[in-house]
């Protein structure tokens, strides 16, 4: 699992999904709310992973370049930014226009069709 990771799964979980995860969540939720596209989210999500691999090194030892660490990371860190972008997203078209969409799900949003 250490190969895999780069890591332990501890410091994985801890500092990768808890600490930097939640900045991704952050950064997901303020590219919704000026209303940047997803790849931005993703270039985010890029600068945030670099930034988490270097700390697993410096902190816990870990394998700076671990091709799989960086792949894994990534993805985590994409999904989370993503999902919190569309459900930021989606709550703020819901909110700035609510005689035109309704909330359907936290994903979806539906237009109101004539009354």
């Amino acid at each position: 699992m250490d190969e895999l990771f780069g890591t332990s799964p501890a410091v994985f979980l801890g500092l990768t999904v808890v600490l930097v995860g939640g900045c991704s969540i952050l950064a997901g939720r303020a590219m919704a709310a000026n209303w940047r596209g997803p790849w931005h989210v993703v270039g985010a999500a890029f600068g945030l992973t670099l930034a988490d691999r270097f700390l697993v090194y410096a902190l816990f030892d870990g394998e700076l370049l671990s091709p799989t660490g960086f792949l894994i990371d990534f993805l985590v860190l994409t999904v989370l930014g993503l999902v919190s972008f569309r459900v930021t997203r989606v709550e703020r078209m819901v909110r700035q226009y609510p005689w035109k969409y309704r909330k359907h799900s936290p994903f979806t949003y539906v237009e109101i069709g004539p009354s």
